[in-house]
């Protein structure tokens, strides 16, 4: 029979076995799980950076598009006041006493008023009622009407009103005008 000593170095280095063969399996268990989780994280990584990079490149496009709207949006409010500005100097000129050719505008206008028909009343824009007074004889003249220039004639009964104000001259060749405007003040 074994001796007690010997039956206990034998318990003993099976249990030393069983142990190394646990602590191998468990080394064993957690480098594979290592690996896995390494590979999980990896894949993770992977994922997280590609959809990162996604939206950021969209975030980029997305700015880029809205910054070139915001610039085009400013560009044509700068434009439009330009326009304005334009329009409200041409208006300006229109409407002085000094403008180059008014005269003979009131003449052209007045000569044009005759063939309209006779027995209307002549409602003159007040900066011209003295050039009208004395250009459109036979004319009976009414009160003021507001515009730029020239007049309207306006039937007895009020029923027929014929235009002859510069406003809408002015603005029939500003539209007409309106390309060559923009090709002089923004060369497009």
């Amino acid at each position: 029979m074994m001796s007690l000593d010997a039956l206990a170095e034998e318990i003993a280095a099976q249990a030393k076995a069983e142990a190394k063969a646990i602590t191998d399996a468990a080394k064993k268990t957690a480098k594979s799980v290592k690996k896995e989780a390494e590979a999980e994280v990896a894949d993770i990584r992977e994922s997280l950076m590609s959809r990162a990079e996604r939206e950021s490149a969209q975030l980029s496009t997305e700015l880029v598009a809205s910054s070139r709207q915001n610039n085009q949006k400013r560009e044509l409010i700068a434009k439009a006041a330009e326009l304005d500005a334009t329009w409200d100097a041409v208006k300006a000129e229109v409407g002085s006493a000094k403008l180059a050719g008014r005269a003979k505008l009131i003449k052209a206008l007045v000569a044009e008023a005759k063939e309209a028909g006779s027995g209307m009343k002549m409602r003159p824009v007040s900066i011209d009622r003295k050039a009208l007074e004395m250009e459109a004889k036979g004319f009976d003249f009414g009160d003021d009407v507001e515009g730029l220039g020239g007049f309207t004639l306006e039937s007895t009964d009020g029923s027929i009103v014929l235009d002859y104000r510069f406003d809408n001259r002015l603005e029939d060749a500003w539209k007409a005008s309106l390309g060559s405007v923009n090709q002089t003040l923004f060369g497009n």
